[in-house]
């Protein structure tokens, strides 16, 4: 008598997760940038890598602006008098801006090519500060405690994961120097098993974490998300590829860019399913 559902809408749409691919790739491929000033294999990457990231950058802001009901409030993100430190959201805006002033300047002095010590400087800084974008991305979402599989400490260090994975991988379409591709292949290798590892867990904490959890399992298993996340994610977007890396064929550029190919698209959904799949089983309850 009477029986209804609420079926509720989801604050993070699928936009997101193409923001959080973009961001992570951008914030690795800066660090691969600066790497080239410490490590010979990476520097006829460092221009590339630099223009790769500043313009993923611009994309990814574009796209976190446009994501608001009313873009212009992008601006209280710098005001200081607006900012409640208190807020992770804060932390995360700062982090944003001070990477894409840092990578404005980086961008100016290389392209310049007059002041080596000046770019080695913004180049660290703009690193260290990249690497807190996918660190927040996985905190962001690990903070939110009634969401199944985002609940849990690996979320930021599977964020950094995805985000050096992806950036290897699409690097392998711009290398050319052999030592380079033999750094890269070592990176993904690594790096892929590492997701392998952290995915195995999450899904064996979300199988026996509760009801909520448990029908969280099913859906990404079986069920709606299914297909994203064990098919494309798991299967043909990590294990596949480094199946491949693990080949003969792999180690020459080729089998690496056709391995880059699967990594980008497994990770695209993997974090689409991920992002999803936490919010899901409140779209019925």
């Amino acid at each position: 008598m009477g029986d209804w559902n609420a079926f509720h809408l989801m604050p993070w749409s699928g936009a997101y997760a193409i923001y959080f691919f973009l961001i992570g790739i951008s914030a690795a491929m800066f660090f691969f940038s600066t790497l080239s000033w410490y490590r010979d294999e990476f520097k006829e990457i460092r221009q590339s890598a630099d223009n790769i990231s500043f313009g993923l950058l611009a994309v990814s802001g574009i796209l976190l602006i446009g994501d608001l009901s009313q873009p212009l409030r992008f601006l209280n993100m710098v005001n200081p008098g607006y900012l409640s430190f208190t807020s992770p959201l804060a932390w995360g805006s700062l982090a944003l801006i001070s990477f894409g002033l840092v990578s404005i300047a980086y961008f100016y002095v290389i392209h310049k090519k007059q002041n080596e010590v000046l770019a080695k400087k913004l180049a660290v800084i703009g690193a260290l500060i990249g690497l807190g974008l996918p660190i927040y991305t996985g905190f962001d979402l690990s903070a939110h405690q009634n969401r199944p599989i985002w609940n849990t400490p690996l979320m930021p260090v599977l964020f950094v994961a995805l985000s050096l994975l992806s950036a290897a991988a699409l690097t392998t379409f711009i290398a050319k120097g052999e030592k380079l591709l033999v750094m890269l292949r070592r990176i993904m290798l690594w790096t892929g098993g590492a997701v392998v590892a952290m995915l195995v867990s999450l899904l064996g904490t979300t199988a026996y974490g509760g009801s909520a959890s448990e029908l969280t399992f099913m859906l990404m298993t079986s069920g709606s998300l299914g297909m994203i996340f064990i098919g494309l994610g798991i299967l043909l977007g990590t294990v596949a590829p480094i199946g491949v890396l693990l080949t003969n064929a792999g180690k020459q550029q080729g089998g690496m860019m056709l391995a880059g190919a699967l990594l980008l698209v497994g990770g695209l959904a993997l974090r689409y399913s991920i992002l999803i799949g936490g919010q899901v089983v409140q779209t019925y309850f």
